[in-house]
């Protein structure tokens, strides 16, 4: 049954049934809180796919990808270091029991480290660039690998999401395939699936063309396909305004893809998809602590402990993210316009601004020094792209699953903040 869109109140006092005011005391501020059960409920949503393959770029605690483990999800990696949480969380390389790849890893290139254990481990590559196929056949000739095409065309939530067409760096171009197939051809190396991502914000238009791409990138492939992968992109909505794809109609499209192609090609096609956002994003609340409320002219700021080094997505994107504030008492108080930002040396750090900059007000309960505020829908790209700017150590993450709250990455300590570095002499 696909979820709603639900309203986004601005007071409240509890994540998934434990205090707030609770899980400051217990864990300080700012931390990132993920509530398992949404997780869950997303990961149920795709069900009808053959397999549902998480993108941990989007969050990436070996806990929660331990989580996604459990329920039947694997997992793609874009980097060394996440190839090395996959199997922290306890996924392995190769082919399982049941033949499917466990770990994928999806990049533009190789560099030492990645390639190094992609070969060690067995790991299967989506390759983003042509060069990765000789790379790959230098070191392991005889390999199976999967395409990541970019069909000329794309969609994203900002430009700099929109991951297809010619001003994108992402994937093979969609005329170079045949180039790919003689490049494979030289090291013994087979072409057994196909994966099209074309950016964040996916609507069903644009999902029949990306179909119609890859159906005639399969037949120029050939009979060596065996998955076809959706990509990701399913948005999560982050205000009344915005919705849900409708997944049913969403898996009909693939799916009739799918079906086409299996019966030109004469055998069965795995159809995958590679969720991130759309797993993680709902989950995720950033609690932070009301550290000053300030009259600057005719706007009102409330001051919180959480900056970009936190969550970057406003300042990066001009993403909104809906805000609650958890007031002392639990009274209903008048609304005010207010400007909410953080404690970085740096004007651009608001949480409610738009796209270029733009500083806007949210309509918020009044509120005191000391009251929590909590950033919501914050799971996805939230704490992966947290950084130590203003030497601010990361936050904290919690996840409450079945109404216990465990610790999941510790607060970073100003020792761990500078570890490495040397003074000279």
């Amino acid at each position: 049954v696909m979820p709603t869109v639900g309203t986004f109140p601005t007071s409240r006092q509890d994540i998934a049934g434990i205090s707030i005011a609770d899980l400051a005391a217990q864990f300080s501020t700012p931390t990132f809180v993920y509530d398992a059960a949404v997780i869950v409920e997303r990961i149920e949503d795709l069900k009808a796919f053959d397999l549902v393959r998480y993108a941990q770029k989007a969050c990436s605690n070996i806990a929660i990808l331990e989580l996604t483990r459990r329920h039947s999800v694997v997992v793609d990696a874009v980097s060394a270091g996440e190839i090395h949480r996959a199997l922290a969380a306890g996924y392995q390389g190769g082919t399982n029991a049941d033949g499917v790849h466990e770990i994928v890893y999806t990049a533009d290139i190789f560099d030492a480290d990645a390639l190094d254990l992609v070969v060690e481990h067995d790991i299967h590559v989506n390759c983003g660039s042509p060069d990765m196929i000789d790379q790959l056949g230098a070191r392991k000739s005889g390999a199976e690998i999967t395409l990541r095409l970019n069909p000329g065309f794309g969609h994203g939530h900002s430009q700099k999401t929109n991951t297809g067409g010619q001003q994108s760096k992402h994937g093979i171009w969609y005329e170079q395939i045949e180039e790919c197939k003689q490049r494979a051809a030289k090291h013994g190396i087979t072409i057994t699936g196909l994966h099209m991502h074309i950016g964040s914000g996916t609507d069903l238009e644009h999902l029949a063309q990306v179909c119609g791409a890859m159906e005639k990138a399969v037949r120029e492939v050939g009979n060596t396909i065996n998955t076809i992968s959706a990509g990701g992109g399913l948005p999560v909505p982050y205000n009344a305004e915005q919705s849900y794809v409708n997944l049913d109609e969403y898996f009909s499209l693939w799916d009739s893809s799918r079906k086409n192609l299996e019966s030109e090609l004469g055998h069965p096609i795995k159809l995958e998809i590679e969720p991130g956002r759309y797993l993680a994003a709902e989950s995720g609340n950033l609690v932070t602590e009301i550290r000053a409320v300030k009259e600057m002219g005719d706007n009102t700021f409330y001051l919180v402990d959480a900056g970009f080094n936190n969550l970057a997505r406003p300042i990066m994107y001009g993403s909104y993210h809906p805000i609650s504030v958890v007031t002392a008492d639990g009274s209903d108080r008048e609304d005010l316009d207010v400007v909410v930002g953080g404690p970085l040396c740096e004007s651009g750090d608001i949480f409610t601004q738009e796209e270029g900059g733009f500083v806007s007000k949210r309509s918020l309960p009044k509120a005191k020094v000391g009251e929590f505020l909590v950033l919501e829908c914050a799971g996805a790209y939230g704490s992966v792209m947290g950084s130590n700017y203003n030497s601010k150590p990361l936050a904290a993450e919690v996840m409450i699953a079945e109404g216990k709250a465990h610790l999941i990455r510790e607060r970073q300590s100003y020792q761990d903040l500078m570890r490495g570095e040397r003074l000279l002499g």
